[in-house]
């Protein structure tokens, strides 16, 4: 029998194209979380500048996060620009543990701006963490049906995602979500950015959740930065 595993969702704030400030940032949050997995919302090391340099996994201003989640025993979800073979940029999903990171998925479902700047990944991708299948996504990704579907099927337990959307786009974060966790039967987590994230958002929409399998909302945040919501999946 596995465990029961302790999500969190987080929301820290953000100083654009600060990686070494922003880190720390995660850290405090990791720390503070009390979670087994904690999720930061898309590019959460960079805020949402689409000209941001891109990283690798083995950058060294991950160093406080890879230290906060060996004190913890967590694992991390950043999200960050990375280079891909070729030269490519991804935006990307980073899985962080005490004992490194590295790059557990990049995004399928690009933005029009956002393709200008970065390469479309090529599937979808499962981390799993104690018997726990967490199937990834990043932002547009949740509102293309076909994502949802293709991660499901790999065998799930739980959808989660990084997100940048404006306050006045709260309601469908919210809706995404629900559509999620009730025609896949899971649970969804979005941590989404709140505060200023370059890039035009002045705004960002904040409250973050997680959702019950069938759609019910478990926790959430609301819109301020540095908030964290989290539940016990069992």
């Amino acid at each position: 029998m596995r465990e029961p595993l302790t999500l969190a969702v987080a929301q820290p704030l953000c100083a654009s194209h600060d990686i070494a400030r922003n880190a720390k940032a995660h850290a405090e949050a990791v720390r503070s979380a009390g979670a087994r997995v904690v999720v930061f919302p898309e590019l959460s090391l960079t805020g949402y500048e689409l000209e941001a340099e891109a990283i690798t996994a083995d950058d060294a201003r991950l160093d406080p996060v890879v230290a906060a989640c060996a004190e913890t025993g967590a694992w991390a979800l950043v999200g960050a620009p990375v280079r891909g073979e070729g030269g490519a940029a991804h935006i990307a999903t980073l899985a962080v543990d005490g004992s490194g990171a590295r790059v557990a998925y990049r995004k399928m479902w690009l933005g029009e701006t956002e393709s200008t700047y970065f390469a479309p990944g090529g599937e979808p991708a499962v981390h799993e963490v104690d018997g726990w299948r967490l199937g990834l996504a990043i932002c547009k990704d949740t509102g293309v049906p076909r994502h949802a579907a293709d991660t499901t099927a790999l065998g799930i337990d739980a959808y989660v995602a990084g997100t940048v959307k404006s306050a006045g786009e709260s309601a469908l974060q919210d809706e995404r979500a629900c559509r999620i966790a009730t025609e896949h039967g899971v649970w969804v987590a979005v941590a989404s950015f709140a505060g200023s994230t370059g890039g035009g958002f002045a705004e960002a929409a904040g409250r973050s959740g997680i959702w019950r399998p069938g759609g019910a909302v478990f926790a959430q945040a609301g819109p301020e930065t540095g908030a964290i919501a989290r539940a016990t999946l069992t």
